[in-house]
């Protein structure tokens, strides 16, 4: 079969463009010998700062922390002096779509969604790319594991915990399944000018919304129950990604995850809660924006609060112009259990530490700034087991910074994901070193 020329060349301009679009900076290896980093400021997370310590590491798990210069082997550790230094646990960013957009302009290079409103079938670790030039830029400022949300629709699917380094998707998932996402219809009409229908016509819409999601979790439910008490029920793909959502009969293994709200109004807040509770269900309210006004059954449910950045706009015209900056620090008051994403684009997620700073500009305590996007935001992912603080027996996900993390000028000068070297460089480093040159005469 003969191709012609045009479709040859749009073929190799195609293949050409995604090449340009890929990674092509090192893996991590794994680690090959202990690792002792030592006569540093070491933030374990859990626990106070230790003024001047150590952490240890062996096959890509943490062994040792504490103060000190750490242990003294006759064997082949490695020691690392990072005087005047601080060490970190691996940053956290909760909610982004980090592998799944590249070019968020262009259809071609996003793969967020799929067709459909109830997509549960969908988890994010099976789009992800590995081989995109975005991870690598945050990783350059810290963060070593996000979570990956997929978008559109009523529920669009499962978000996914995944690590910063990687050859393939699967490698780098840390947790196939964090929980399903879903998104809350708004509880009253909308009054703006370029809203064409009239407040009974968008509250027969909201009442339909609810009453879709209530029938397709009952409907899941029932499957569920059918399926266990009859395993010749005919399989729905669709209906079995709802599993992990529902609490474990009793007698029967399994962990409950958590329902992703994405709600930032009271009355929404109010009534996804509501509803959840009714049946039995976790949540994680994404937003959030009005949450301290309802801190009682929030505390009362146990539900935690993604607080999607401080770098935003007051919420109403009568809304304090500080209240995206003093978010955090009023829900750590109320008693909330929260955590913070960047709620940036995907492709500035590594203005994390930045957003946090901002909130602790503005009242919020610095550790607890410091571990909204460390350990507060793996408790959130359920994946605090592993991640999130410098204790022994967790991965040694962690890196070493020139300053404190929250001060903008700091930058992280080694990482480690799971013991593996990681390297810090970019597509953004190496243009600016490529063109450092080209200005200095060279």
């Amino acid at each position: 079969m003969k191709i012609s020329k045009t479709i040859w060349i749009a073929c190799v301009g195609a293949a050409a463009g995604t090449a340009l679009g890929q990674d092509l900076g090192a893996r991590g290896t794994p680690q090959q010998k202990p690792i002792c980093i030592r006569n540093a400021i070491v933030h374990p997370v859990s626990k106070p700062t230790i003024a001047r310590g150590y952490i240890a590491f062996d096959k890509g798990v943490i062994t040792e922390v504490g103060e000190g210069d750490g242990p003294r082997t006759a064997g082949d550790m490695e020691y690392i002096d990072a005087k005047g230094q601080h060490v970190y646990p691996g940053l956290i960013a909760t909610h982004t779509q980090l592998g799944l957009v590249e070019i968020s302009t262009e259809r071609g290079p996003s793969d967020t969604s799929e067709t459909g409103d109830f997509k549960p079938e969908i988890f994010a670790a099976t789009a992800i790319n590995p081989d995109s030039t975005l991870i690598p830029v945050q990783r350059s400022n810290g963060i070593l594991t996000f979570g990956a949300f997929p978008a559109g629709g009523t529920l669009p699917g499962h978000a996914s915990v995944i690590s910063a380094d990687g050859w393939t998707s699967t490698a780098m998932t840390v947790e196939r399944d964090a929980g399903v996402i879903l998104t809350w219809p708004q509880a009253r009409p909308i009054r703006a000018e370029w809203m064409d229908k009239s407040d009974e016509e968008q509250r027969k819409e909201i009442r339909q919304r609810v009453e879709a999601i209530d029938g397709f979790f009952s409907q899941a439910e029932a499957y569920i129950a059918r399926r266990a008490a009859d395993p010749s029920t005919p399989r729905d793909v669709r209906l079995e990604g709802m599993q992990s959502v529902f609490a474990p009969k009793e007698g029967t293994a399994g962990i409950q995850k958590p329902i992703f709200i994405s709600a930032q109004d009271l009355d929404q807040i109010n009534a996804a809660v509501t509803w959840a509770a009714t049946s039995k269900l976790k949540v994680v309210i994404v937003g959030g924006r009005d949450a301290p006004l309802c801190s009682d059954l929030l505390k009362t449910n146990h539900v935690s609060v993604v607080v999607q950045g401080t770098h935003l706009f007051p919420k109403r015209e009568d809304s304090a112009y500080d209240g995206a900056f003093t978010l955090p620090q009023r829900l750590e008051q109320a008693g909330i259990h929260w955590c913070l994403a960047s709620g940036q684009e995907t492709a500035h997620e590594r203005t994390l530490p930045d957003v946090a700073a901002t909130a602790v500009a503005y009242g919020l305590d610095h550790d607890r700034g410091i571990a909204a996007i460390t350990l507060s935001a793996a408790e959130v992912l359920g994946v605090a087991g592993k991640l999130g603080s410098l204790d022994a027996g967790k991965a040694a996900t962690l890196f070493i910074s020139s300053g404190d993390v929250l001060e903008v000028s700091s930058n992280p000068t080694m990482a480690w994901i799971d013991g593996k070297s990681v390297d810090l460089s970019n597509k953004q480093t190496k243009l600016y070193e490529k063109y450092k040159k080209k200005y200095q005469g060279n």
